[in-house]
């Protein structure tokens, strides 16, 4: 019996492809494990009207950790279009399933570490090393959304917020409403795995992203929070900024910062900036991680006009398993598997189109498990 029990989500578009890649450098490290399938994604969508079928929420129950490539998502109306026949006019609403995932798994910590490899062309300055702790559950993606609002939330609205009182004339089929929700708990669970992690890896310094000066209720509880939570590791620098003047600073001066924590929304903007500053999505990886399952992921879209051209960057796919080695204790294969993928990258021998070449998503794994 295998060690491990994991997850493989392949989902949508080049999610196969770089699964594919991902899969030759975890057979070449021979982690003891069980891979099983899981149904997630567009297509799932489309012909059961579920992206998140009960039996693949099931299969998570029962795994040690996942990996997942991608997922298509399209607009509601697009995705209504799309439906097989039977399902159409049966009022499905498409919804991220790795979301849901997130949501009902309790996947609170988006960890995306940003570093840049040396030999990289797309580096934006040598030697960046950031880490994006993301809170992952609340905010403005805790999915509490309107797009008719119905009479009740707007009469309720209007007595308790005058400025809401001069929309009280626009027709309710035309007002949409996101609600943006932040909690105490979530606030600090996710502050503090930002903390622990500095601490654990000699980390100097913790930034809280926020905009509190404007959406004072929910960004200032979670700064208030951060702050009360700072206090209890004075070893480590706190200091925090808004969002905007954030995503300026790091441009500026990334050196300036070490671990940034942020709300759900700011934490995906400033992941992807930050993924940018040391290659791009073709480097980002990400892991979803909770009390007792974690899920590990690029975090670049399906890319449905390069599916089946095996033509995109693995690299982050491969860093994502290097985040799922270290998370089942199997460090030592995860540093090989890191070591080996920087190699490849500062020889340059191999590269895939984002980095200036013209080698496959497969050329670049099987490249990177010579050195394993």
């Amino acid at each position: 019996m295998a060690k491990y029990k994991i997850a493989w989500l392949p989902g949508d578009g080049i999610g196969v492809d770089v699964l594919d890649a991902a899969k030759i450098v975890l057979d070449k490290i021979a982690l003891d494990a069980e891979y099983i399938h899981g149904d997630i994604g567009w297509e799932f969508w489309r012909k059961e009207g579920d992206a998140f079928p009960a039996r693949t929420i099931e299969l998570l129950k029962n795994v040690d950790a996942a990996i997942f490539g991608a997922i298509t998502s399209k607009p509601v109306k697009a995705a209504e279009a799309e439906l097989v026949p039977e399902l159409k006019g049966k009022g499905l609403v498409y919804r991220s399933p790795i979301v849901r995932m997130r949501q009902l798994f309790d996947l609170y910590i988006c960890l995306r570490p940003c570093k840049g490899y040396a030999g990289n062309p797309l580096n934006f300055k040598e030697n960046i090393n950031l880490v994006v702790f993301r809170e992952n559950t609340e905010d403005l993606y805790a999915g509490v959304e309107f797009n008719t609002v119905p009479d009740e939330l707007s009469e309720v609205l209007m007595k308790l917020s005058k400025p809401f009182a001069a929309f009280k004339d626009v027709p309710r089929d035309q007002l949409a409403i996101s609600c943006k929700i932040n909690t105490k708990k979530g606030s600090e669970r996710i502050v503090r795995a930002a903390f622990e992690f500095a601490r654990k890896f000699n980390r100097k310094k913790v930034t809280i992203v926020h905009k509190a000066n404007v959406v004072r209720a929910t960004d200032g509880l979670f700064l208030e929070t951060a702050k009360e939570v700072a206090k209890q590791f004075p070893e480590i620098a706190m200091d925090d900024a808004n969002i905007d003047a954030m995503t300026m600073w790091l441009l500026k001066n990334p050196f300036n910062y070490d671990v940034l924590v942020a709300p759900n929304l700011y934490g995906d903007i400033i992941s992807d900036l930050c993924a940018q500053m040391v290659g791009g999505l073709g480097f980002g990886c990400s892991g979803n991680i909770g009390e007792k399952l974690a899920v590990f992921e690029p975090t670049h879209g399906s890319a449905p006009k390069y599916a089946g051209q095996y033509k995109v960057n693995p690299i982050a796919t491969i860093l994502a398993v290097k985040m799922m080695l270290d998370w089942l204790g199997e460090t030592e294969k995860g540093n090989r598997l890191e070591a080996a993928a920087a190699q490849v990258i500062k020889e340059g021998n191999v590269r895939t189109y984002d980095m200036g070449g013209a080698n496959t998503t497969l050329d670049m794994a099987k490249e990177i498990a010579k050195y394993l």
